[in-house]
């Protein structure tokens, strides 16, 4: 007697096209097809997580450089400062600070600028 594996596979096909809901037309009705897409779907998924991380960066780098240059200092100069005091900031934090608190910010270009020599 043959086995049609027809629960197993129906029930497999299921769950990869439980992931496609949300897709349009036959990328989500079309096995192949949406499962053709998922795997790009899930490869730029895997790909964005670690750009995001990059674009931050680059966001709160900006910023600390736009208040930094209205305290008439350089980022550079700013960062190599605070590293010579000894200042545990993180980016993230230094541009939360200069977007929400300029007055704090100038008294940490303050330090930096004492530290700088």
């Amino acid at each position: 007697m043959r086995v049609k594996r027809g629960f197993k596979a129906r029930r497999r096909r299921n769950r990869k096209l439980k992931l496609v809901s949300g897709f349009v037309s036959g990328r989500r009705r079309i096995y192949r097809q949406a499962m053709e897409t998922l795997r790009r779907a899930l490869n730029y998924a895997f790909r964005d997580r670690r750009q995001n991380k990059r674009d931050f960066r680059k966001l709160w780098i900006a910023r600390i450089s736009a208040a930094a240059k209205n305290n008439n200092i350089s980022y550079s100069k700013f960062i190599h400062g605070l590293k010579q005091a000894n200042c545990v900031l993180d980016r993230k934090i230094l541009a939360d600070i200069a977007v929400r608190d300029p007055q704090s910010f100038t008294s940490l270009v303050e330090l930096a600028r004492k530290h700088l020599g």
